[in-house]
């Protein structure tokens, strides 16, 4: 349903071979020119015949770019990306102060929680802010070299994020359903193996696959002929590329962590119905309580792991795979939110794990942590009982 483009005057040659791009590649629902008079787009470069078009959001449903600015749209993003952005940061510096400086918190849950929190720590400060201003301002003016250490890091930290997440979750497995062999399977040594592991993979996978250009391999001539621009910094991906990459980063630790965590799920019920059955009615009434309470707890902390997982990463990485197919005609805004979407789950990290996890999982401490006067309420604490006591059959 384009509008067909017409001589307009004072309109270049140039300006007309930018709108045919723009239309190509982005299908614009309307005229990149406004019928009768001499306006034109704007572009991230203007001198440039191969600039990206520059987005302006507005709070219309259908709009074609526009020559205002919606301040009115811009500003209260900006101001929710900002919060989201410091939620982040301070949240996951929180927990890595708190495990780096207490001795008590060195145990091999708690350095994997803090591989964790340094991962989504350096998403919070390196990857966020650019994007922030990326997906607002809609042009990329840092440079395509720093547009592939962009791209590089968001994929490494996101996927040392969902790597260290299923790491967790093995080491759960061990903790709760194999209990007398958890501190012979799980040592620090092994920890820090799984550690290493995690982030070179995800190092392997982000800057190897950008820098190497694995990401357009086989699809170069399309990409460099139709997709590239100057003032645009995305990832294109081919089909292969996209699998492979949404594979490492996202699905096998996925399947794992769903996997691992359904098990667990179903220890618990096991085990209550266990106890439900056994004698000694005045002793195990009591017993039957508290293991009620305890199942109906562990039930819904797993339902909020596996549910803040899910929804945050299984959009994007649905998206990712399917793009391909279907001609790459999602649309930028659309890949954006879900990337931001996807980016919240390292906001929500530090209160799952050590807030709302840590009360079921982690190790028993002599006492809270009191950081600061401030924070007064923030504790690493385990002096509830584990998920499942230490008779917990093993499998």
């Amino acid at each position: 349903h384009l509008q067909p483009c017409r001589y307009i005057a004072g309109v270049t040659s140039m300006e007309v071979e930018r709108t045919i791009i723009y239309i190509r590649e982005y299908g614009a629902v309307c005229a990149p020119f406004h019928p009768g008079t001499s306006q034109h787009l704007h572009f991230c470069y203007e001198s440039s015949n191969k600039s990206c078009p520059r987005y302006i959001y507005s709070l219309a449903v259908r709009s074609c770019p526009q020559h205002i600015y919606s301040i009115a749209l811009r500003v209260p993003l900006y101001i929710f990306f900002a919060a989201a952005i410091l939620l982040t940061v301070f949240g996951n510096l929180l927990v890595i102060i708190a495990i780096a400086h207490f001795k008590q918190l060195h145990t091999p849950t708690n350095y994997l929680v803090l591989s964790l929190a340094i991962a989504d720590f350096l998403l919070g400060t390196i990857t966020m802010p650019p994007s922030m201003v990326q997906t607002l301002e809609t042009c990329w003016y840092l440079g395509n070299l720093f547009c592939k250490f962009h791209n590089s890091t968001a994929v490494t930290l996101c996927t040392a994020s969902i790597v260290n997440l299923s790491f967790i979750s093995i080491d759960r497995y061990y903790a709760v359903c194999q209990p007398l062999q958890y501190q012979r399977k799980i040592t620090n040594c092994v920890t820090l193996v799984m550690i290493l592991i995690g982030w070179s993979l995800s190092v392997v996978t982000g800057f190897g696959m950008v820098f190497l250009e694995l990401n357009i391999l086989g699809i170069e001539d399309f990409y460099y002929e139709n997709i590239e621009c100057v003032g645009g910094c995305f990832l294109f991906q081919s089909f292969a590329s996209s699998f492979t990459s949404s594979t490492v980063s996202f699905y096998i630790p996925g399947f794992i962590i769903i996997g691992i965590y359904r098990k667990i799920f179903l220890i618990a019920k096991r085990q209550a119905r266990s106890i439900h059955a056994s004698g000694c009615h005045k002793a195990n009434s009591e017993r039957r309580k508290t293991q009620s309470k305890m199942e109906q707890k562990s039930t819904k902390t797993l339902a909020i792991v596996m549910g803040v997982f899910l929804s945050c990463w299984s959009p994007l990485f649905l998206c990712n795979i399917i793009d391909p197919v279907i001609g790459y005609s999602t649309p930028p805004f659309l890949l954006d939110t879900l990337a931001w979407i996807g980016y919240l789950n390292s906001a929500f990290n530090p209160l799952i794990y050590a807030f709302l996890y840590s009360c079921l999982f982690l190790p028993s401490l002599p006492r809270p942590l009191l950081l600061s006067s401030t924070l007064k309420s923030f504790v690493l604490r385990g002096d509830e009982p584990l998920l499942f006591e230490a008779e917990s059959v093993q499998m």
